[in-house]
């Protein structure tokens, strides 16, 4: 029995030798561990509470939208872009509320919202919508090379078609049919073969003379212009959002 108190002393003795010498560093490390997971749980609930009041509030900007209710929404996107400018709905809602400020002829305060997405918003898709939305106001301002400029900025290739063919209208405004031929068939090679919306396109690009030379690809010109029964081309690019542009965007997000 001795021998084996002797033994178990030793242990003890070497026990104690360890934990004085990395006790703290292990006490340290535990406390450590403790309170990273307990600040993880936490700002996954402040995300979570963020996103739930923000789309809150993405919800007041729609339904001011609908009822055309200015002062709501213009409230609603101040607390948005504020507060919550680091969720997925203040880019939406500041989206939403340029088109309201456009169609009540406030120009000025359409192009300061996107902007603010172009420079603020968090998704790539978001952006391009509001980069082309922002070339759609200069350019109705006629504010031609800083659309050019605005086009200019690199961006996904799915908007490159209708992209192409603002630069191509922009530049038909500006003076330079030679540069909007190659924007409009730069246009037709990117929009989908499929899309009706390249009749549009190879019409304007007809209407100035067709392809450059040496240009290939896009659609076959239309003779004697639209097709019988074809509907008429759409208004003006910005008097409203761009139609071809991928609807997703605009969609609310997910919280």
């Amino acid at each position: 029995m001795a021998v084996y108190d002797l033994e178990e002393q030793d242990q003890l003795d070497d026990l104690k030798a360890w934990w004085s010498r990395w006790g703290n560093t292990v006490s340290a490390v535990i406390i450590a561990a403790c309170l990273a997971v307990v600040a993880f749980q936490g700002w996954r609930w402040w995300q979570a509470k963020q996103n739930d009041e923000a789309s809150t509030l993405y919800g007041a900007v729609s339904t001011a939208l609908r009822s055309g209710d200015l002062a709501k929404a213009k409230d609603a996107v101040a607390q948005l872009t504020d507060r919550y400018a680091g969720t997925a709905y203040a880019p939406r809602g500041a989206l939403l509320y340029a088109r309201m400020l456009f169609d009540q002829g406030d120009k000025a305060g359409a192009r300061t919202q996107l902007q603010w997405v172009v420079d603020r918003g968090g998704d790539d898709e978001v952006r391009d919508v509001a980069r082309f939305r922002l070339a759609e106001v200069q350019f109705d301002e006629k504010a031609y090379d800083a659309a050019l400029s605005t086009l200019d900025a690199r961006h996904a290739d799915a908007f490159s078609g209708v992209f192409a063919d603002l630069r191509g209208d922009i530049l038909v405004a500006a003076g330079r049919p030679n540069e909007a031929r190659t924007a409009y068939q730069t246009a037709l090679t990117k929009l989908d073969a499929k899309s009706p919306y390249k009749i549009y396109v190879q019409v304007k690009l007809d209407a100035i003379g067709g392809a450059p030379a040496g240009a290939s690809g896009g659609t076959a010109p239309v003779a004697g212009g639209v097709p019988a029964g074809t509907p008429a081309p759409p208004p003006a690019a910005a008097s409203a959002p761009p139609a071809a542009a991928p609807a997703s965007a605009a969609a609310a997000p997910k919280p």
